[in-house]
Formats: structure tokens, C-alpha cells, sequence
């Protein structure tokens, strides 16, 4: 079967848990039972060198002569936010992330990434999302978080997305539900138990009774949030409006999840402190810092979202004032009791010589190691369930959690 021909109700119908998976002949342990875990995908190549600006580089203002973001200077509000003494904020997350930041609980990871070369969104989409090594064979049928809830025990995981992602692709059916288009089930209860009742008895009967079960969760969850709304509050949109109402639904019942968001691929007019780009980093700033309010202080010590894009923009910016394909990115690692305030990995001042092929950052920390170390510090996952994870992969010690 083509790997995005379900519908989101035969998928939601395939929900249901697993038996602990056994290596070794050992049954694996729960993993610690508050903690959660959303990774959020930017598809389209965000330009990380206007996220997190390096201040210090008069090569970089050279390199873009337009939409450079100015270095920080408190008279200026469209300038950077300092950070460090190289690295500045994009102001347009000056209100939700630098709050954050400033608290510890946000790191940035740049120079991060994957070691393929093609600079195609789908080629390195597919290689993230599948977890393997670039060299060898593809196995389009296991994404590197489904194999990552294969190996842990008392889990609930999702994909807030239209169709089951990639990442989620494997062994176990993942239930999927597009947050930003949530409407009433189209099956009602007595429709619902006809249908379980169908296949009662059947290897198929747990999933679809558990798929129902989700469906309302959802929709309650939802409308619940949109009753209690206040009078006259402005309605956000966008990721904005899916991340708090992600943020309830994580709050509860799901605790590993993914979430795509789009609109990152700016060739032309990417603006600088204002324009296209400075407005999809201001969503995406107040749809995090919403989604961590809405989860609540409690749950948020116990959550990590990681942000990634398939690979980062060309440093130097091109004749249509905007930027192409690039190589390394800047990954961001979020949560209550992640070890922020801090820019991770080892790496000197961004001048010419730094970059990839003289063009983009290079990948000093891969994108397996990174998450590797975290899933082991997280989960307690050992070198075997690792290796399950990310196969010939090394996990990186950066402390995060």
C-alpha cells in the first residue's frame, strides 16, 4: 500500500498499543511515564542564519547586504536580541522565545543536520524523517519514530498531521489527526460501536475501537478549548491555533508526537526584521510559547520539543533577495527542564573559511547524534535500543536533559 494513501479514519482506526518489544530475550522497560517528547518539522528550509544571528561576523553583513538582521542596539527594535557575544535573536521572537531563553529553557544547536548532499526538500526530508544512514538502501517503512515508541512501553503517540508522516511509518499503526482542521466525527457513537462490533474478535477489533476513542478525545478536547475562550480575545491562526490546541492534547493522553509546519522556502523577498520571513518566525515563536502555556508548568518540566527543517539556506543571499538550498541548520531544543540558555557544539566565528563549500554552515552535529543523546537521557534507552533507533548512529553527549 502507498505509504500516504490512508485516509485520517482508516489511520486513527489503527491506533491501538503494542506489546513491550523484546531484544534479547528481555522485555524492555517503561520509559519514564511523565515524560513527552514533540519534534516539529519546518518543510521547506528555514534560513537559520536570521533565526540565530551571528552578530559578531562582519562577513555576514557583507554576505547579505539586504536582508541582514542589524546587531543588537536596545534604540533599535528591528534589531538583533543578544544572546551571547556572536549569536543574536531574530526580534521578532524577542516576545516569546527570548522569555524563554532567558529562564533556560531553550537551546540552540547550530550548524545541525543530516550528511546528504542534495539539497532536495524531499530527498532530505525523507532522510531525517526515516532515522538511517544516508549510505546503503532506504526502507521506506520505518521512520525513526515509530522504531523509537517500538523500543519504550506505556506511550501514546500521534502525528498531528493530515496524513501518518514518514517518521512515523513502521511496525506500529500511529493514529494521525490534522489539528488545524478539526471538525465533528463523522461516525457518531452508535455508528462507532457498530462498527467495533464488526470486528470484535479480530486482530484488528483493539485498533478500531481505540481509533474511535481518539477521534472523540480530539474533538472534545478541542471544542472544550474554543468554549472557554474569552470574550473578544483576537482568535490566532496558523500554527498559533495548532500548537495550544496541541499543547492540551499533550497535556493529557499523548506524550510522543509530531507536527509539520510549511512556508519556509523564501528564494524571493525574504525580507529581514519585517517582511515574509520575519512573519512565519513570529507565528511559529507565539504558536511554541503557547504550546507551553497551554501544556501547563507541570507538564512542560516533563516535555522536549525539538525543532528541525530538512537543512539550512545559502549564507550568501541572491539577486532576488531571498536565499537557496543550503546544508547545516539550526535545530532548536525546548522544554521546562532542558539545560538552556546556551548555544550548543563546538564551533569558531562564522567567516568565509567556516563555510560549506563556500556557500553554506556545515554540519558539526548530526542530527541522529543529537537526538540519540537525548532518547537516552529521556527514555534510559541502552546502546541496543539505540542502535534500533538509529542504526550505526553515535549518540552525542550535549546534556541537554
Amino acid at each position: 500500500m502507498n505509504r500516504r494513501a490512508m485516509n485520517r479514519r482508516d489511520l486513527l482506526a489503527l491506533g491501538a498499543g503494542m506489546a513491550p518489544l523484546i531484544v534479547a530475550g528481555h522485555a524492555l522497560a517503561a520509559p519514564q511515564t511523565r515524560a513527552r517528547l514533540l519534534v516539529v518539522f519546518l518543510r521547506g528550509a528555514y534560513d537559520a542564519a536570521s533565526l540565530l544571528v551571528p552578530v559578531s561576523s562582519d562577513f555576514y553583513y557583507a554576505s547579505r547586504p539586504t536582508i541582514a538582521i542589524a546587531r543588537p542596539d536596545p534604540a533599535n527594535s528591528n534589531a538583533a536580541v543578544s544572546l551571547t557575544a556572536e549569536w543574536g535573536l531574530h526580534p521578532a521572537l524577542a516576545p516569546t522565545i527570548l522569555p524563554l531563553w532567558r529562564k533556560g529553557q531553550v537551546a540552540f544547536a547550530p550548524y545541525a543536520g543530516t550528511d546528504d548532499m542534495t539539497r532536495s526538500h524531499f530527498e532530505t526530508q525523507d532522510t531525517i524523517e526515516l532515522g538511517q544512514p544516508v549510505q546503503g538502501r532506504r526502507n521506506y517503512g520505518s521512520g525513526f519514530m515509530n522504531r523509537l515508541v517500538g523500543v519504550l512501553s506505556d506511550v501514546q503517540p500521534i502525528a498531528f498531521t493530515q496524513q501518518v508522516p514518514l517518521t512515523f511509518q513502521g511496525g506500529r499503526p500511529i493514529p494521525n489527526v490534522a489539528i488545524n482542521g478539526v471538525g465533528k466525527p463523522g461516525v457518531d457513537d452508535r455508528q462507532a460501536k457498530l462498527i467495533s462490533d464488526m470486528y470484535q474478535g479480530s486482530p484488528l477489533g483493539a485498533s478500531v475501537r481505540e481509533g474511535f476513542t481518539v477521534d472523540r478525545q480530539v474533538y472534545q478536547a478541542i471544542s472544550s478549548q474554543m468554549a472557554a475562550a474569552s470574550r473578544g480575545a483576537v482568535s490566532p491562526k496558523g500554527f498559533e491555533l495548532s500548537a495550544r490546541r496541541i499543547g492540551r492534547l499533550m497535556q493529557g493522553q499523548f506524550n510522543v508526537a509530531f507536527v509539520d509546519v510549511g512556508g519556509w522556502d523564501t528564494h524571493v523577498n525574504q525580507g529581514a526584521a519585517n517582511g515574509y520571513l520575519a512573519g512565519r518566525l513570529g507565528e511559529l515563536g507565539r504558536g511554541l510559547a503557547g504550546y507551553a502555556d497551554e501544556i501547563g508548568p507541570d507538564a512542560w518540566n516533563h516535555t522536549v520539543v525539538v525543532v528541525v527543517s530538512e537543512f539550512g539556506r545559502t549564507f550568501h543571499e541572491n539577486g532576488d533577495k531571498g536565499t537557496d538550498h543550503g546544508h547545516g541548520s539550526v535545530y532548536w531544543v525546548m522544554g521546562g527542564g532542558v539545560r538552556g540558555g546556551r548555544i550548543l557544539g563546538d564551533h569558531g566565528p562564522v567567516t568565509e573559511a567556516t563555510l560549506d563549500q563556500n556557500r553554506d554552515y556545515p554540519v558539526l552535529i548530526d542530527y541522529r547524534g543529537l537526538f540519540g543523546g537525548l532518547f537516552r537521557r529521556m527514555y534510559g534507552l541502552d546502546a541496543v535500543r539505540l542502535q534500533t533507533v538509529f542504526p550505526s548512529a553515535t549518540p552525542a553527549e550535549l546534556n541537554l536533559v
